[in-house]
């Protein structure tokens, strides 16, 4: 950790695509460590041309010039804890998945993001295989949506108690620990958190807004940053939901789609 004024300042790294909507990706994420008090750095995985209604282009960053950035960043800044965002292809699951194991990267939250709100795909559909395998048995915590939990399982999920079983199945891939989250599901928005010995729930009322872009990005960042400062698993979670509920509670219009969350409504009127 870096030392201001005799404070600790804790840095966290994402390792995720650009969203140029700002709304989701890096952007997303460093909004949320530098909301939470942690100083962010980021690898880029992707650039997207990305806004609140679709995504128009993807282009992959080359492994050797991702693995570059990781190294980069951990070699000089450290990293007390690590996100990841989009891995689009296999070769980019690889090579974080390399790198992470490394630098013994212990603090690891994996976002297995796979669809933009838009419904535009950003995972390859043979690069599933190599997240499960490779990158899930390296997290401390993993934060799917109920499709994603869906896609990294194979069952469907339609209640509560379905929760409960693919969480049972994302930690025995070897994950320490899972968020599976609710959102998709009607009622109150609520978060099933499993670490292979106990489950707990996390509930908030559901809000009605368009305004979730980057909601999956942000949530996973909230859960890292409360890492990076040497939170519990329970706690950093609890406060990723809480920030969360709020960032969207307080959101505002942009754009014409899914507008974004208001990642700074602390310091916002």
């Amino acid at each position: 950790m870096a030392s201001v004024g005799g404070r600790k300042v804790p840095s966290a790294l994402t390792i995720a695509g650009s969203d140029s909507g700002g709304g989701a990706g890096i952007q997303a994420d460093l909004k949320t460590f530098a909301a939470l008090g942690v100083y962010g750095t980021s690898a880029l995985t992707a650039i997207t041309a990305q806004n609140t209604v679709a995504v128009t282009a993807v282009h992959e960053i080359p492994a050797d010039i991702i693995a570059a950035q990781i190294q980069a960043v951990i070699s000089d800044i450290g990293a007390d804890a690590v996100k990841t965002g989009m891995l689009s292809s296999i070769a980019i699951v690889e090579v974080v998945a390399q790198e992470l194991r490394r630098h013994r990267v212990e603090r690891l939250v994996v976002d297995p993001v796979m669809v933009a709100k838009s419904g535009d795909s950003l995972l390859r559909e043979e690069a599933v295989e190599a997240l499960r395998t490779q990158l899930l048995p390296l997290a401390l915590v993993v934060t799917p949506n109920i499709p994603e939990a869906e896609v990294l399982t194979g069952m469907t999920i339609a209640s509560h108690q379905d929760m409960r079983r693919a969480a049972e199945q994302i930690v025995g891939m070897g994950a320490r620990g899972v968020v599976v989250k609710g959102g998709h599901l009607d009622g109150p928005a609520t978060d099933l958190f499993y670490d292979g010995s106990r489950f707990q729930e996390f509930t908030a009322p559901r809000i009605d807004t368009v305004n979730t872009h980057g909601t999956g990005c942000t949530f996973a960042s909230a859960v890292a940053a409360g890492l990076a400062q040497n939170m519990s698993v329970i706690d950093a979670v609890a406060q990723a939901k809480e920030y969360v509920t709020e960032a969207i509670r307080c959101s505002f219009p942009i754009g014409q789609g899914h507008g974004p969350l208001n990642h700074f409504y602390k310091l916002w009127d």
